[in-house]
């Protein structure tokens, strides 16, 4: 079973989806579909990058029959866009008997399984400036920028370059409140990281490292970059984020503590 303060803590998780992402959503498009149903948070950018393109659950303790309605709801929801995107499911939101047949009521709504992340938190803020010997820190703030730091999501999710492209360029969200570094190494961008408020927590968003360049500490170097520079413009000392299974091991040692497994679903083809 879930304790109270884990259970907090993926309600926290599942909150801070839906807050970032309806600034992140809207930034991409002033019409996009934000709302806020029973037990369904939406957050559509229907734009070619797949991670703006999010329905999440927001219920917990929700019985059988109830999740199979909302996962039923969420899919109809989805079929009803033009591109892509994915259902987050925090685990720990459901109790343990919803959890075990919650991948066959998903399958049941036509939805597939595409891959797992993490929710993790920490009250970790302020960390070091930090440093690597391999990179400079530049901040994003011009379009070359944000198409770098566009163009290392697309290589490092394999996403068509266009796809991150689409997500992230003429943003002034991301030139302007998103606190987002990119790690060069000899002047070429090979990783980076963003912070941004969310609700009295510092929240990373869109971690990545170039393939040629992983392993080798940059993800790590560039997310410490932006957590230090997003906690001395805002003062906060939480810290929020969902990882990929491929970023879950780098995040503890900044401080970071895992909270609620999340499973991301698409449409079946």
């Amino acid at each position: 079973m879930t304790d109270r303060k884990d259970r907090a803590e993926s309600v926290e998780s599942m909150e801070q989806l839906a807050v970032v992402w309806r600034a992140m959503v809207l930034d991409r498009d002033p019409d996009a579909d934000v709302r806020d149903l029973p037990g369904i948070a939406v957050r559509w950018a229907d734009c070619r990058f797949p991670f703006w393109n999010c329905v999440t659950l927001t219920e917990a303790d929700a019985d059988t029959a109830l999740v199979e309605e909302r996962l039923g709801q969420a899919a109809d929801i989805m079929r009803a866009k033009r591109h892509p995107g994915f259902l987050w499911l925090f685990e720990d939101l459901l109790d343990d008997e919803v959890r075990a047949g919650v991948r066959t009521a998903a399958e049941e709504a036509g939805l597939e399984y595409a891959f797992p992340g993490t929710g993790m938190a920490g009250d970790l803020l302020p960390v070091p400036e930090p440093s690597h010997p391999d990179l400079t820190f530049v901040r994003v703030t011009t379009e070359e920028d944000l198409r770098a730091y566009a163009d290392l999501n697309s290589r490092a999710y394999g996403f068509p370059l266009e796809d991150g492209r689409d997500g992230l360029l003429g943003s002034v969200l991301w030139k302007n409140q998103v606190h987002a570094y990119l790690g060069l190494r000899d002047g070429v961008p090979v990783a980076c990281a963003g912070t941004v408020e969310a609700e009295g927590r510092l929240f990373v968003v869109l971690v990545a490292t170039s393939p040629d360049w992983q392993r080798r500490g940059y993800g790590e170097a560039v997310t410490r970059k932006a957590l230090y520079e997003g906690a001395r413009a805002t003062g906060l000392t939480r810290a929020t984020l969902h990882a990929t299974a491929a970023g879950a091991p780098v995040y503890p040692r900044i401080g970071f503590k895992p909270n609620s497994p999340i499973h991301f679903y698409t449409l079946k083809q």
